[in-house]
């Protein structure tokens, strides 16, 4: 069996087929930036990108995405370590505490970006809801969002 991740082909085990995405990319694949929050779907931690779309890792069986594109959070950087535009205004807008949500969070946006380039606050916080943050960081992530769309609509990327 062979999972399609962050533009690998990746194999794994038959075995795994009837476990959720989540632990296949944890513990069968090493891609733990994907977190386990809540496991009933409800928290975001768990976010990835299905074929371009945000969905909870958590509530896939590894047998329902075969063949189909998953991206992770550590897809995001460039092979050169520069960071994803939303990863840096992430940065630059100070978003980061405990920082358990953000993965899922990040590749919410992400996602969010490709379908619309300039997004209103409103696209975000619709992007973002759903997304538990304890730490209360919604409104720095809003900002950070809008920043990495202004960056990447002038600079042309």
């Amino acid at each position: 069996m062979q999972l399609f991740v962050n533009g690998r082909t990746m194999p794994l085990p038959p075995q795994w087929q009837h476990d959720t995405l989540l632990d296949a990319l944890r513990d069968g694949l090493g891609l733990v930036g994907t977190k386990f929050g809540c496991g009933a779907g409800l928290c975001g931690a768990c976010t990835v990108r299905l074929d371009g779309e945000p969905v909870r890792s958590c509530q896939l069986r590894v047998a329902d995405v075969t063949g189909r594109r998953i991206d992770t959070i550590e897809c995001l950087a460039g092979p050169d370590g520069r960071l994803h535009p939303v990863q840096q205004a992430w940065l630059d807008e100070a978003v980061p505490q405990c920082g358990f949500c953000q993965a899922g969070q990040i590749v919410a946006c992400v996602a969010l970006l490709e379908r619309v380039p300039k997004p209103t606050p409103a696209d975000v916080d619709a992007a973002l809801a759903g997304h538990l943050c304890r730490c209360g960081t919604q409104h720095r992530a809003r900002r950070a969002v809008l920043r990495a769309a202004a960056l990447r609509t002038e600079g042309g990327t």
